[in-house]
């Protein structure tokens, strides 16, 4: 893992979810993107698989902010939220990525998963990446290097691997959008 690559993904996270281009990150902030997922997938923002996903990020947002000092409702500085990334996330292995990241992986395939198999389809993955704002040519070339036991479909555990891979700069499958 490069530290080089590792810094760039994680300012490009935070410029991508600070969306109000304030220099910080907050609430509201994580809500807009669930928002956008929620939109992009045609969901009624009041039905479950809508509801676990707005939790999910206010959940992960509230406990980096509270771990990086800001408080459930503070903000964080692009420094404050690269040193809690590090700290509870990339130090921690994958026990930092399944406590802080899966549940949100989780909450999305259960919006994307339409045909109910807990698994998401490449037509569902497409749909996913394109709410993030990820290339659709890119879509079936991250799709086939993530599904790494070639059955067709993405399961929770292959895409909680491909963030901490992408994100480790250990993978360069595009998982930021534009």
């Amino acid at each position: 893992m490069t530290t080089a690559i590792k810094n760039d993904r994680l300012k490009k996270r935070f410029e991508k979810w600070d969306v109000n281009g304030n220099g910080k990150i907050e609430k509201t902030d994580f809500e807009a993107e669930a928002g956008r997922i929620i939109s992009a997938f045609g969901e009624d923002p009041a039905s479950p698989q809508a509801r676990a996903v707005r939790d999910a990020f206010v959940a992960m947002y509230e406990y980096l902010a509270s771990k990086a000092g800001a408080g459930p409702n503070g903000s964080l500085s692009e420094k404050q939220f690269t040193e809690v990334i590090e700290a509870q996330i990339f130090q921690e292995g994958d026990s930092g990525f399944d406590r802080v990241v899966r549940p949100t992986i989780a909450a999305i395939v259960g919006l994307c998963d339409t045909d109910g198999d807990g698994e998401v389809s490449q037509k569902e993955f497409a749909k996913w990446l394109d709410a993030i704002g990820v290339e659709p040519s890119a879509v079936a070339p991250a799709f086939k290097a993530i599904d790494v036991n070639n059955n067709g479909k993405l399961t929770v555990d292959e895409l909680v691997h491909a963030v901490r891979d992408y994100h480790l700069g250990r993978s360069d499958v595009p998982l930021l959008g534009g």
